[in-house]
């Protein structure tokens, strides 16, 4: 099905064509178009929907146990969270990187960083 990103949009105030654009709102991306002309802006649907169900999962506290398996320890990641992106999913019975960030914060990646390189600094 073709996505309504790939047509053009005219704006309803002035009758101008709008521009596409991607920004970037907490670590998330969104498409939308904006009319030069007249500053007014529009965000795709599909992206703001799946955004506020972002924020809903993101804001809404999880309890899990940790538990011991010989020895190792695991926890239960919930259904919902890896119901939200497919590549969870994708990554079940995989390798995932795990890093203690700082005492008591613990992060599970389950799909490598991408360390953006600014204009001007050197790779590490």
């Amino acid at each position: 099905m073709e996505d309504i990103f790939e047509n053009t949009v005219l704006c309803n105030n002035c009758n101008s064509r709008t521009d596409k654009i991607i920004t970037i709102k907490d670590n998330f991306q969104l498409r939308k178009w904006l009319c030069k002309k007249c500053n007014k802006e529009w965000y795709h649907p599909g992206d703001l929907q799946e955004y506020n169900e972002f924020k809903e999962l993101k804001n809404r506290k999880f309890q899990v146990k940790l538990r011991k398996v010989g020895n190792s320890h695991t926890i239960s990641i919930p259904r919902e969270i890896i119901q939200f992106e497919e590549e969870f999913e994708k990554a079940i019975n995989e390798l995932l990187d795990i890093s203690l960030e700082e005492p008591r914060k613990l992060s599970i990646y389950f799909s490598r960083r991408i360390k953006l390189i600014k204009p001007g600094e050197e790779k590490d």
